[in-house]
């Protein structure tokens, strides 16, 4: 799979450990590098800071949409390619995932899991198709995972919706989760629902 645009999730957060900058800095090179065009929700401080620099330092180029009411508290990053102000943070939402052709999930907080869990929601349903990608530094999403497999057990969720993501430890491993990542298509909106088997 060649991809050409990705829209990165990522947390703001300025108390982080510097191996979570670290990797934030080393995914927005490795795409670049790529020549990989990046999404992000604008921030200049963090992990979306950290990755958006990375990313410009390696010649990138990094698009950033930040809702107008953000702006009253942060700037946003002004050295990026652009900035887009909207008018809330669906509108965000929605900009961000236009165009791109998968998601990187950076660990983050409330807010991170809050649009990771969306782009899984419209994957499952058949309206996002591309790769969800999820960086886990310091096994920063083990939790989250063994909730999602947990939600499986539990009939909650079918197992192939495991496929929904791919999970790397190492921002350079993400261009290879790229290209392998299983293919979805508009058609799995028929396996969304979770029914009860025919033998039970």
């Amino acid at each position: 799979m060649s991809i050409k645009r990705v829209t990165v999730y990522a947390a703001s957060s300025q108390a982080l450990d510097s191996d979570y900058i670290n990797a934030a800095d080393r995914l927005g090179r490795t795409l670049a590098e790529a020549g990989i065009e990046i999404a992000y929700g604008g921030g200049g401080h963090g992990l979306m800071g950290a990755m958006a620099d990375g990313a410009l330092a390696a010649g990138g180029d990094v698009f950033g949409i930040i809702p107008e009411f953000l702006t009253k508290v942060e700037k946003g990053h002004q050295g990026i390619t652009s900035l887009e102000i909207v008018e809330d943070m669906r509108t965000r939402k929605a900009r961000m995932l236009d165009d791109s052709e998968a998601v990187i999930a950076l660990p983050g907080g409330c807010g991170t899991f809050e649009e990771l869990f969306e782009v899984m929601t419209l994957k499952r349903l058949g309206q996002f198709l591309g790769p969800i990608i999820l960086i886990n530094t310091n096994a920063y999403y083990e939790g989250l995972l063994d909730f999602l497999r947990h939600s499986v057990r539990e009939r909650f969720m079918n197992h192939t919706h495991l496929d929904l993501w791919q999970t790397v430890d190492q921002p350079e491993d993400v261009l290879e989760a790229l290209s392998n990542a299983p293919a979805w298509s508009s058609d799995r909106l028929h396996d969304a629902a979770v029914r009860r088997p025919a033998t039970e």
